[in-house]
């Protein structure tokens, strides 16, 4: 029922915001000279960011069309190369490109947002790697006849993403999938995997909760499993084709994630406004980018979420050896070459600091030169893989880290 509750509403508050989209035109026509008088334009304003904050929303394009190298602006080609029921493998690479750049695998997290929500960490990347990334699908899209999908099956899709790359792939997780991909490189290792990755970043990812706990980490310790199976998961409704799938609405997560800065975000609405009302067009449109991105939002399958809170916020299983995938014991000491870089942000509310420096210590049998902490300072969790700051001082770390150690001649 709270599935379809939500359809219901959201489906009376897209027909209000299209009328509101009409409102908002009318009184700014400049034919119309109401618009310029009164309270025309403050009206006409509340009308615009009202009818996009609630305006009906798809998956979000990564629309990188072109980058700049050394002044120069090269095009970028984007490719879908491998799909799979739960996401598949999107490609970016830019015109000029030496063909011996390095190859980059980057997994975007499955918490609620499109793998668009990387479009800046992407974007930087493909300057100088060759770049692929996870490109999540949202599970209300997936039919039940395609099975369930949950943490081995993610560990599984990683594995075989790297194998379709080939060897001397690198890896970067961000935020959550920093945990299945440390899982995925310490499997590839203790098979001899030539595949597995030549390096591996994890920025701002749960390694370890039980350092600096958030208050993500406590409400996921506060509350037993089966509160959050009987309270935030819900069936799809029949007008998806994943109906009657059991998932963890995207809806609820982007609720959760409001409530965590919900001042920051009505302040933010509020600047948009008076920027429409002063005609600073160019101020409101990069706030409603922003949202436009940050209010996308897709579901995930409820075994996937559970397992997830059951073993990375409770349990601990990966920093107390008790991480099994498939019924076999996880053994990160199989991870002998494979560079590990743990990058954390000093503001970061979400992971905590500590908590990805901990991969670090749980890969006893590779050698301290292989191994690499960075805490970028005044930057909170968005701004490792978002921005200015991770253009400037984030990325050139993840590229000297990746050309330190190219993974080539291993077995």
């Amino acid at each position: 029922m709270l599935y379809d509750a939500y359809e219901f509403n959201r489906s009376l508050m897209a027909s209000a915001s299209a009328w509101a989209e009409v409102g908002a035109e009318l009184l700014s026509n400049p034919s119309l000279p109401i618009g310029y008088f009164g309270m025309g334009p403050a009206v006409a304003s509340a009308l615009q960011v009202f009818a996009h904050l609630y305006g009906d929303r798809g998956k979000p394009t990564f629309n990188i069309h072109s980058v700049e190298v050394d002044g120069k602006s090269h095009s970028v080609r984007e490719e879908v190369v491998l799909e799979k029921p739960f996401g598949g493998l999107r490609r970016f690479r830019r015109e000029g490109l030496p063909e011996d750049a390095p190859k980059l695998l980057i997994v975007a997290p499955m918490s609620g947002h499109y793998a668009t929500l990387l479009r800046g960490t992407v974007g930087r990347m493909v300057e100088n790697q060759d770049v692929w990334i996870t490109d999540w699908a949202d599970a209300k899209m997936v039919p039940l006849s395609e099975g369930h999908f949950n943490l081995d099956d993610y560990i599984d899709y990683l594995m075989e993403f790297l194998e379709f790359l080939g060897p001397s792939t690198h890896m970067l997780a961000v935020c959550q999938p920093s945990v299945p991909a440390f899982a995925a490189a310490a499997i590839m290792g203790a098979e001899g995997n030539p595949c597995r990755p030549a390096t591996l970043a994890m920025m701002g990812g749960p390694i370890d909760t039980r350092a600096s706990p958030t208050s993500v980490n406590d409400v996921a310790m506060q509350k037993p499993l089966s509160w959050f199976r009987n309270n935030v998961t819900a069936t799809v409704p029949i007008n998806h084709p994943g109906a009657g799938r059991l998932v963890y609405p995207g809806f609820l997560q982007l609720a959760g994630f409001i409530s965590m800065n919900l001042e920051s975000h009505v302040m933010s609405h509020y600047e948009m406004f008076k920027h429409l009302t002063l005609g600073d067009q160019e101020s409101a449109a990069a706030t409603k980018r922003f949202y436009d991105e940050y209010l996308s939002v897709c579901d995930m399958t409820a075994e996937f979420y559970l397992q997830t809170i059951e073993e990375v916020f409770q349990r601990h299983s990966l920093p107390r050896g008790k991480f099994v995938h498939r019924g076999k014991a996880i053994d990160p000491t199989a991870i002998r070459d494979t560079a590990l870089l743990a990058i954390e942000g000093e503001r970061d509310d979400i992971s905590g600091i500590g908590q990805t420096r901990a991969a670090l210590d749980l890969a006893p049998s590779l050698p301290e030169d292989k191994k690499k902490y960075h805490l970028a300072a005044d930057v909170g969790h968005y701004g490792i893989f978002n921005g200015s700051k991770w253009r400037h001082r984030i990325a050139p770390v993840v590229e000297a880290w990746i050309r330190a150690h190219p993974g080539t001649g291993r077995a």
